[in-house]
């Protein structure tokens, strides 16, 4: 089982230790009332590389990139101060979604040979996740709502407990430390974009139109900055790639900044910029 040992350093940053390796947690922060951490500092090899997925996954490596560049593309990457209380992952999943891509990732995590050193008192039971407790097992997750998943993984939004910086470390220092755990991430990553673009495809009328606009309407809803009416606007526009992209500025410009840049980059390395979407073989062609 891996033991936690963490402590506060410099004010508002949390260490860890765990098997005696010292970590980087996450730091404090304030977020529209709310208290918790956030973690996006590591080294280029902590993060996500489509080159070394192209093999397996195709243009499908590259058609997240510019989304796991805005959400930090660091497998350790940590925020448990937003709405969402406890997001993860190189892409962020977000652990308040029923059935998200959270959720499909703890439970893949939770079949890992590894599992039961980091988080011995879970378990799946029926697919579900699942606690073992004093009073018998408990699932912590429904079609309706993962409120006690959330609870599990950070009691509150109030402040910064001693369980969520525990729960943090587990995430992190598993990351860090297991290529399975690493490679869940993009499966879960991956499939999560392709299951969901035909139904885009449906929503927005996206049949035959080029990648890059499918890929900016990916990154809109993943995020949710933006209603479908604004981007069914959007595309109806003289510029739909430039309208799509400007939807949620202000308040998201620096996302968007990145967001743009790396777009630029993979047409310019030709690997955005090329491709349709094809409903009818619910890939790009």
């Amino acid at each position: 089982m891996k033991l936690v040992n963490f402590s506060l350093e410099q004010g508002n940053k949390y260490y860890g230790r765990i098997d005696g390796q010292r970590f980087f947690i996450g730091a404090r922060t304030s977020y529209k009332g709310n208290k918790g951490l956030y973690n996006l500092t590591g080294t280029p090899a902590q993060k996500y590389n489509r080159m070394e997925f192209k093999d397996i996954y195709g243009f499908w490596a590259a058609f997240i990139h510019p989304t796991a560049c805005a959400e930090g593309a660091l497998y350790h990457t940590l925020n448990t101060y937003d709405r969402a209380r406890f997001t993860f992952s190189f892409l962020q999943f977000g652990a308040h979604v029923p059935d998200g891509d959270f959720v499909l990732y703890m439970r893949a995590l939770l079949k890992l040979p590894l599992a039961k050193e980091y988080f011995p008192d879970l378990r799946l039971n029926n697919n579900r996740i699942a606690r073992v407790t004093d009073k018998g097992v408990v699932d912590l997750e429904s079609s309706e709502s993962t409120d006690l998943l959330l609870d599990y993984l950070n009691p509150t939004s109030g402040e910064v407990e001693d369980t969520e910086v525990i729960q943090a470390a587990k995430f992190i220092h598993w990351a860090q430390n297991d290529a399975a755990h690493r490679q869940v991430q993009i499966d879960i990553g991956i499939a999560n974009f392709k299951n969901k673009m035909p139904h885009y495809a449906v929503q927005y009328e996206l049949d035959g139109v080029s990648d890059d606009i499918c890929l900016v309407i990916a990154d809109i809803r993943h995020q949710g900055r933006a209603k479908s009416s604004a981007i069914i606007a959007a595309l109806h526009s003289p510029n739909p790639l430039d309208s799509l992209l400007k939807l949620g500025e202000p308040d998201y410009h620096s996302r968007i900044v990145t967001l743009r840049s790396e777009i630029n980059k993979l047409k310019q390395s030709g690997e955005l910029g090329v491709r349709k979407y094809s409903l009818a073989k619910k890939d790009f062609v």
